[in-house]
């Protein structure tokens, strides 16, 4: 399939289309799960609208563990059904996008009076193995103390006992998400950023429409639609107090918080699963330059649209990291960059944050309300599958509409068009190192193309070979800008920086660097005034400060 032209540019014309047309269904939030819910329902036959009210996946689909993984801590909790369900998808999403789903061995430390012991985890991976239907040199290995210091020497040498090793997947979530969303235009949906929903419409006490504020423009207008599913995550229960059906279950936050480090200053060779003093897990990732940690798991009852990193999450997280890597010794001035985001989980009387289930719920309201909340990164398929069923069995009973049974599965995202001739993601970024090393540019440079765009890096390509600039990393940075732009509905810096590159999390130089010729590219293309430049360049430097400052006097 040939990538569609997707462009705030063009926005006028999708505004009107959206004010004008009836839909079946109209999502809101573009999350991961609002993505996924577009393209299963837009793939199924049914005219989709999907409308975000900042920018896709600016919530919690930009700030997860970027991991696609199965849960293995689920079992602990006897979560069988959990393990089973996401294990599996692990490699269905691995299928439809295996440049942004990579496969990441995880290497899980045993230590002495830690969460888990030699046996149980040897059972503990089988088991896993077995409900995430495991095959070949994915299956789990259990390594002797030597083995698993020759994997990772950084590990605690005097109470490791051995190790389990095992096959997880690692993703760009942002990514993820702008990909499920460009995929469901194939099927006719039409997708909205920064339009946010200010009310519902009736018709016999059913709801038949949604009042949309567009927050570029300042207009307001109405979309008609015979289905509403809301799928916005942490602010789905504020919408369920606007159609007035906030009642019985709830949502419970939680706040989730990364740091990342140059490579040289935590130089694991592979992803480690591994324990922390207070009986918690957490992560070590290596990514390109950086190796990122996480999680914290704490509840929130705050502004949900000012999450951050504070020190004591930051101070929590580097313990732990010096408890498990004692040969390390990070400081507060080693971290270059963080992110914290919310999980919308179902809440449970006296349980704790981190004993909550992520298992996926969906409310409906008397008056036709659907809404959905909770699960997980690596479910976002599925719940979209069971969401969608809900819609279908609405119209077989009031309709006698039938729809197509879900077939996301086999759907290829936006990216992974062309793929199969190299049969591994490795060749194709070795074919794109070879076209730009005389360029000067580096292996990272094509990993990075590659692992963020696919074979969309053609299109980055032509527009970088179409440019004059004498700088090169500047002018590939402007070929990526007009490829978001012109298909990913770029409207402003932040966009670009963090949720279309990833560069504020995982290269935050290169956002110091290209900050104010990006910002003259803006100007250029979107013909802003020096009011809105200079806006979002305090915008842009207080992300910065925000994401990587962490000196006792930050404001």
């Amino acid at each position: 399939m040939k990538n569609i032209k997707f462009s705030n540019l063009d926005r006028a014309k999708a505004v009107k289309k959206l004010a004008s047309d009836t839909f079946d269904l109209v999502v809101i939030g573009g999350g991961i799960t609002g993505g996924g819910i577009a393209l299963d329902a837009a793939s199924r036959g049914l005219k989709v609208a999907l409308v975000e009210k900042n920018d896709f996946a600016s919530g919690t689909s930009s700030k997860s563990t970027k991991l696609i993984h199965g849960g293995l801590r689920y079992l602990k909790q006897f979560d069988f059904w959990l393990v089973k369900e996401v294990g599996s998808e692990r490699a269905i999403v691995h299928k439809l996008a295996p440049h942004l789903v990579l496969p990441e061995k995880m290497l899980l430390p045993l230590i002495e009076n830690g969460s888990y012991g030699k046996w149980l985890t040897s059972i503990g991976l089988k088991v896993y193995d077995i409900l995430a239907q495991v095959t070949g040199d994915d299956k789990r290995k259990m390594l002797e103390k030597k083995e698993a210091l020759k994997l990772e020497p950084l590990l605690p040498k005097k109470i490791l006992k051995g190790a389990g090793y095992y096959a997880e997947y690692r993703t760009d979530d942002a990514r993820l998400t702008i990909e499920n969303i460009k995929t469901s235009l194939q099927y006719g949906a039409i997708a909205l950023n920064y339009a946010s929903v200010k009310d519902f419409e009736y018709t016999d006490n059913q709801i038949s429409g949604v009042s949309i504020t567009d927050a570029i423009s300042g207009k307001s207008f109405s979309i008609k639609t015979r289905y509403v599913i809301s799928a916005a995550g942490p602010w789905v229960d504020e919408l369920r107090s606007v159609n007035n059906s906030k009642k019985g279950k709830r949502l419970h936050l939680t706040k989730g918080v990364h740091l990342v480090f140059p490579k040289e200053k935590l130089p694991v060779k592979q992803s480690v699963y591994f324990d922390i003093p207070d009986g918690r897990m957490m992560f070590a990732i290596p990514r390109g330059k950086v190796t990122y940690v996480g999680t914290t798991d704490t509840n929130f009852n705050l502004d949900k649209d000012k999450v951050r990193t504070d020190l004591a999450d930051a101070i929590y997280l580097l313990s732990a990291v010096n408890n498990m890597f004692p040969k390390i010794n990070l400081e507060m001035g080693d971290i270059v960059s963080s992110w914290a985001g919310l999980r919308p989980l179902i809440h449970e009387e006296g349980k704790s944050a981190s004993e909550l289930s992520r298992k996926d719920e969906i409310f409906t309201s008397e008056t036709g309300l659907i809404s959905i909340a909770g699960g997980k990164l690596t479910g976002y398929r599925k719940m979209a599958e069971r969401v969608v069923d809900r819609i279908a069995k609405k119209l077989e009973e009031e309709q006698g509409q039938i729809l197509k049974e879900c077939y996301t599965e086999e759907i290829p995202l936006c990216g992974n068009v062309g793929f199969k001739k190299f049969k591994h993601v490795k060749k194709y970024i070795d074919e794109i190192y070879d076209r730009l090393k005389p360029d000067g540019f580096s292996e990272y440079d094509a990993w990075f193309l590659v692992t963020n765009y696919g074979m969309q890096t053609e299109i980055i390509l032509e527009n970088y070979a179409s440019l004059k600039d004498e700088n090169l990393n500047l002018r590939m940075a402007k070929a990526e800008l007009r490829f978001g732009i012109d298909y990913e509905m770029v409207q402003n810096p932040m966009d670009f920086f963090i949720r279309r590159t990833g560069r504020l999390y995982f290269d935050i130089e290169s956002v110091r660097s290209l900050m104010e010729p990006i910002l003259k590219e803006f100007k250029s293309i979107y013909k802003i005034d020096d009011i809105q430049l200079s806006a979002w360049r305090e915008v842009l430097n207080k992300e910065l400060k925000e994401h990587s400052d962490f000196s006792m006097d930050r404001v």
